[in-house]
């Protein structure tokens, strides 16, 4: 049989805690009656957001979003579009999320394990901003199931089944 291939190569860096899985341990250990593996609620605004990125093939290209989604409402709140995937890309959607913001806001950001979320520039970022970092275990999509949700809403919403011929990156941006 041939080994399935994995592009896992093991930690570069420590990962962060996984907060929303240890608020829902935490919430089952007080005596609440909490089933869900993760908690991925926020009591205002600000408070817990996810991201991460997601591609879409268009007219001979493919671009990148990478959009912020705050808990509360469950709402995008800053998002990004590039032609690449990179550091670049989040650290924008992350700066206009933090400048949305009030002053003083201190927001949980839970991410996967990807490299943009890695890079010494997001880490500088959520660092100065007073940004708690959240990521998910490794291969584990569920454990960013409301970014992950969002993208299957916007991708049949809008995306999907509309002939995108001769649309260029910033037609596709304003739609």
């Amino acid at each position: 049989r041939r080994r399935r291939y994995s592009s896992y190569r093991g930690e570069p860096d420590e990962r962060p805690a996984n907060v929303p899985r240890e608020r829902a341990e935490a919430r089952r250990a007080a005596g609440e009656d909490f089933a869900a593996d993760h908690d991925f609620s926020a009591a205002a605004p600000g408070e817990l957001a996810v991201t991460d990125v997601t591609e879409f093939a268009m007219d001979g290209y493919r671009c990148y979003l990478s959009p912020l989604i705050d808990l509360f409402d469950g709402m995008p709140c800053s998002w990004g579009l590039s032609t690449h995937p990179d550091s670049a890309l989040c650290d924008g959607s992350l700066g206009a999320y933090l400048d949305s913001l009030p002053e003083g806001a201190s927001p949980v950001v839970h991410t996967d394990g990807g490299g943009p979320y890695r890079a010494g520039s997001w880490k500088a970022a959520c660092s100065l901003r007073g940004v708690t970092r959240s990521m998910s275990r490794p291969g584990r999509s569920g454990d960013n199931a409301p970014a992950e949700g969002f993208f299957g809403t916007l991708k049949t919403e809008m995306f999907d089944g509309r002939d995108w011929a001769g649309v260029g990156l910033e037609e596709f941006r304003g739609e």
